[in-house]
């Protein structure tokens, strides 16, 4: 995690299948943004966002992540450095939630056990069309040692709370223990959209 006379910076991805709402999790905690309509993020996406957490700020490099097989070669390289992972799943899509081995699978290649990581499972507000239930997912988080959290992107829910439980967590690391993170880090991209807090 690098750090500035402006704070310190830290990057985190989202990660899970295409259609599970990553991108309008982040409009959301990013902008408070809702897009009715579906576009699928092509590769990686970057943005940045400044938040300030117990009296510190943090710059966060957030990246939309497109896992498909045909952009692997893209998104492999942007695990670098990264300090923290939302793993996002669709309640009302099994499969989504049956994917989420395959994701863990392929972070655990690029990224150590330090990392941050916490369960997400997005599109709750559509409780009639729900398919996986929460102490199911509950169950798996927890065989996973890290948090869940149930949030609505569309109607506002629980998605600040999903992004500042990884904040917090960040920002509790001496910044000595991630030196050789920082080390690995490539600078966040000025040309990212930029975020106020």
């Amino acid at each position: 995690m690098a750090t500035s006379d402006n704070g310190r910076y830290a990057k985190m991805l989202l990660i899970g299948d295409s259609g599970v709402g990553k991108t309008s999790l982040l409009k959301r905690f990013t902008l408070d943004i809702f897009d009715e309509s579906f576009h699928p993020t092509i590769g990686v996406e970057f943005t940045t966002k400044s938040v300030t957490i117990n009296g510190k700020t943090l710059k966060l490099q957030i990246c939309d992540t497109a896992f498909q097989e045909r952009y692997r070669s893209v998104t492999n390289s942007d695990y670098r450095g990264a300090q923290a992972v939302i793993i996002v799943f669709d309640v009302t899509k099994a499969e989504s939630f049956d994917n989420l081995k395959v994701w863990l699978e392929e972070l655990n290649q690029h990224l150590d056990q330090s990392v941050k990581k916490i369960l997400v499972g997005n599109k709750y507000d559509l409780i009639y069309d729900r398919v996986v239930g929460r102490e199911t997912a509950q169950k798996f988080a927890d065989s996973l040692n890290i948090p869940y959290v149930e949030t609505s992107a569309k109607g506002s829910m629980n998605v600040e709370e999903a992004f500042n439980i990884l904040l917090t967590q960040i920002m509790s690391i001496p910044e000595e223990a991630s030196s050789e993170k920082t080390a690995q880090q490539e600078p966040i991209l000025d040309t990212a959209t930029d975020t106020p807090e």
